[in-house]
């Protein structure tokens, strides 16, 4: 028979943000992490081995959360992870909840609501020596008396109270050792039975105390939905009805909770926190005097987000180009020994290793924004760069920390919207995904520098195009606000709400934290986002090059019998092959509904060629006019081409396909559409498919009518 504490245990971490959490639980587990998604949502799972005195146990980080009152994906996810309502997930054992020591009161609010719930619970405090500088002692031992629980000082930066936390852990589970709960008044008893004995009516399962007090006290509980609360019923009069007792007894429904769980925890912490008698002006007050100025503190900000983005381009670039050339040169060592299988080479040099690398040369943008991400944030930084760009986001619905994601995705949408999880509004954070790719990405730089190159610069001078490039660049971020704005009222139909924010101190990042942040965000990317990026690049694959009837090799071969060049031969046949594609002839189908927008078939192919990467564009063109698809948007030779293609039919026949209007139409659509397969699976990893395939079809459609209005109005005023 084994004994009573050899089961493995299951811990939780609870915390606000800002208190150190994840460095507590990053400090705990070390390289024993896991990574996934809670069963039917999109809030992050979070786990790891631990072995308090030698004990096995896992410990999941919930995500951080001010209170229970689940009003966000994340605090749904926690209230229900703690009272075991979250599929396939065991409730805990313990819980440990991470305090900050500066904020102990405030922080404590979060752990007197998960003492309600009747779990086990160890309050580390943590980030003590920050609170001890600023003149603030607290006696963990007399407070851990009056909460009746473990009182733990912890520095998690520094591993200082580990072993102590996990004494303090099997103690807690051991002993059943619970917090001191709150003394609700007799009208709050009364109140939490009546809404026992009405859900009771109601067939509805019966709850634990804590979470009928949720259903009370939050003004649209998801613990009602959960419970299985008749959809047909209105919930509205038993609600009203129990909250009519608290206010019979002079007690306000709203505020109620906060004033009485606040009046409890001034009573517990009364004697045991003793905070200077007058209070110093702290270090980061005095920094923040500087960097959170209207005049310097904007200065700066925009400083460092020119480092970011510069850094990105600068330090990724160069990795980039190693990936490319690496990709290129396996392409060139495996094609030989498949020579005689002309399909499967072309399904592993065009299909898999053009997918893989096209997965990979995400990797250093991505590691480079989020190293600036987890250094800003876990400086204290990023807090302050969202409150000064607060209000210039706000009248759209979107806060100060949808800056950063908007500008990363200049560089590259994928690290972009990966950036935007530091949102902590579920609705502002989804509205800043499906804008994002908006951003003028570093993919269409290749299509407006083809376009400027052979139709702007030629007739219009080098400062034309200059601006012309600019303001291709500044049309995404002038099209995101205002369709921000319609998500926001028409779509999303988010309410105003205040902008929260708390700032925390000023810290020393640690160097072996952002580098397992880098690695997790790495490998997250790699398993998830890379294998549907893969698949779909085979998928186009298969749409270029099937089908490959015989004849229209020898066709092409026997036209240019005279021409003594093997390349030019080849390069038409692979021309041949793909005018008569699957994908060709879709581009054919298509082209009626992108007439209005001046492009002929061969356009229509090159724009449905490039879902899976704007810049294909420039190597199916080379291949569509016989140049080869090794072409890059500097090409000479593909630009003489496209300047001297003329339409073969219709009221335009002998006419140049492209004309300044056309390329400038050409350039809006790829700066508005979301043509990018990468971008399409991480929004569908951050949100879901169903917002992704809205992402795509409104920036697609959207792409077509700024097309439509481009060609229109550039042939009235340009001329053809």
């Amino acid at each position: 028979m084994s004994r009573p504490d050899s089961r493995p245990l299951r811990i939780a971490l609870v915390g606000n943000p800002n208190t150190g959490k994840t460095t507590l639980f990053n400090r705990l587990t070390g390289s024993r992490q896991k990574i996934g998604n809670y069963p039917g949502v999109t809030v992050e799972k979070k786990y790891g081995a631990w072995h308090p005195g030698g004990r096995a146990a896992t410990l999941v980080d919930l995500p951080g959360a001010y209170s229970l009152a689940a009003s966000s994906p994340d605090e749904r996810v926690a209230l229900d992870f703690l009272t075991g309502h979250l599929a396939g997930e065991a409730r805990p054992d313990a819980v440990i909840c991470v305090v900050d020591a500066s904020n102990i009161v405030r922080n404590l609010f979060l752990a007197s609501q998960v003492a309600d719930l009747g779990l086990p619970l160890v309050i580390a405090l943590n980030m003590s020596d920050a609170a001890e500088q600023t003149g603030i002692h607290i006696d963990a031992a007399l407070l851990a008396r009056h909460l009746g629980v473990p009182v733990v000082r912890t520095v998690a930066t520094r591993g200082e109270g580990s072993g102590a936390l996990e004494k303090a852990v099997l103690r807690a589970v051991d002993g059943r050792l619970l917090m001191a709960q709150v003394p609700w008044p007799e009208a709050v008893q009364r109140a939490v039975h009546y809404l026992a004995d009405g859900l009771e009516k109601e067939g509805v399962a019966p709850l634990e105390p804590g979470e009928l007090r949720r259903i009370l006290f939050d003004q649209r509980s998801a613990v009602l939905e959960r419970a299985g609360w008749p959809p047909e019923a209105d919930p509205q009069p038993l609600l009203s009805a129990a909250r009519d007792i608290l206010s019979a007894a002079g007690l306000q429904p709203v505020p109620a909770e906060a004033l009485l769980r606040y009046e409890h925890l001034g009573h517990v912490t009364a004697d045991a926190v003793r905070f200077p008698e007058k209070r110093r002006r702290t270090r980061t007050e005095r920094i923040d005097a500087v960097l959170t100025h209207r005049v310097w503190g904007l200065l700066i900000f925009a400083l460092l987000m020119f480092l970011v983005f510069q850094s990105i381009y600068a330090w990724a670039g160069p990795v980039m180009e190693l990936i490319e050339v690496t990709v290129a040169a396996v392409q060139e060592r495996v094609a030989p020994w498949l020579a005689a299988w002309p399909a499967v080479q072309s399904l592993v040099v065009d299909g898999l290793v053009v997918g893989v690398g096209g997965v990979l040369v995400f990797l250093p943008q991505i590691l480079v924004l989020f190293f600036f991400i987890a250094l800003l944030e876990d400086t204290g930084y990023m807090a302050r760069g969202a409150f000064l760009m607060d209000k210039m986001f706000g009248w759209c619905g979107l806060n100060g920390k949808s800056f950063v994601p908007m500008l990363s995705s200049y560089a590259c949408a994928v690290p972009g919207i990966l950036a935007a999880r530091t949102i902590e509004d579920p609705r502002a954070r989804l509205t800043t995904v499906l804008v994002s790719p908006l951003m003028s990405c570093s993919a269409r730089l290749p299509v407006y520098t083809l376009m400027i190159g052979a139709f702007i610069e030629p007739s219009h001078g080098a400062v034309v195009a200059g601006a012309v490039l600019f303001a291709a660049h500044l049309l995404g971020l002038v099209v995101a606000v205002p369709v921000a704005w319609s998500l926001n009222r028409f779509v999303l139909r988010t309410r105003t709400q205040p902008f929260l924010l708390e700032m925390p101190p000023y810290r020393r990042p640690r160097l072996r934290d952002i580098l397992w942040r880098l690695w997790e965000r790495a490998r997250e990317f790699l398993v998830r986002a890379g294998t549907v990026i893969l698949a779909m690049t085979v998928i186009i694959w298969a749409l270029v090059y099937f089908p490959r009837p015989p004849e229209v090799r020898e066709r092409t071969v026997a036209a240019l019998s005279a021409l003594n060049d093997p390349s030019a031969v080849e390069h038409a046949v692979e021309a041949a092959y793909l005018e008569q594609s699957l994908l060709a002839r879709a581009g054919r189908a298509v082209q009626p509904v992108f007439a209005p927008a001046g492009f002929d078939w061969k356009i229509t192919v090159g724009v449905l060629a490039s879902f899976p990467a704007r810049e294909v564009i420039i190597a199916t063109l080379g291949t569509i006019y016989g140049i080869g698809r090794e072409v890059d948007a500097g090409s000479g030779d593909l630009r003489f081409a496209l300047g001297r293609d003329l339409w073969t039919h219709g009221d335009r026949a002998g006419q140049p396909v492209f004309t300044v209007p056309v390329a400038l139409a050409v350039m809006v659509f790829f700066a508005l559409c979301l043509q990018c397969g990468a971008t399409v699976a991480v929004m569908a990893k951050e949100a879901n498919w169903g917002w992704a395939v809205f992402g795509f079809v409104y920036m697609t459609l959207l792409a077509w009518l700024g097309a439509v209005l481009t060609y229109q109005l550039g042939t009235r005023w340009l001329g053809g």
